[in-house]
């Protein structure tokens, strides 16, 4: 299933217009395609980037609402076990 689209207008200046065509014809493709998932992975990266926001946001809330919390060191040593290979429960949060 194909989805809808519809045009969009943006204005580029001349160099950038420039690169485009010239990555466009080095890659066989058209400069549409090359803008368009130009601008797909920039929008994935930002979505993905706002949802590490909310979710700092949302643990730095419950850590001033509760008062829980690990350590640095803590998380420090729990993830060096990880990494060597075992498996370790998190530390505890604690106040």
């Amino acid at each position: 299933m194909q989805t809808k689209t519809n045009p969009a207008s943006v204005k580029l200046p001349q160099p950038l217009r420039e690169r485009i065509r010239n990555l466009a014809d080095a890659r066989n493709q058209s400069a549409h395609a090359i803008m368009l998932q130009a601008i797909e992975t920039y929008v994935d990266r930002e979505e993905q980037r706002e949802a590490l926001r909310r979710e700092a946001r949302a643990a730095h809330e419950e850590y001033l609402r509760t008062g829980l919390h690990v350590t640095a060191a803590e998380a420090d040593a729990w993830l060096a076990e990880l990494e060597a290979g075992k498996e370790m429960e998190p530390p505890k949060c604690h106040i």
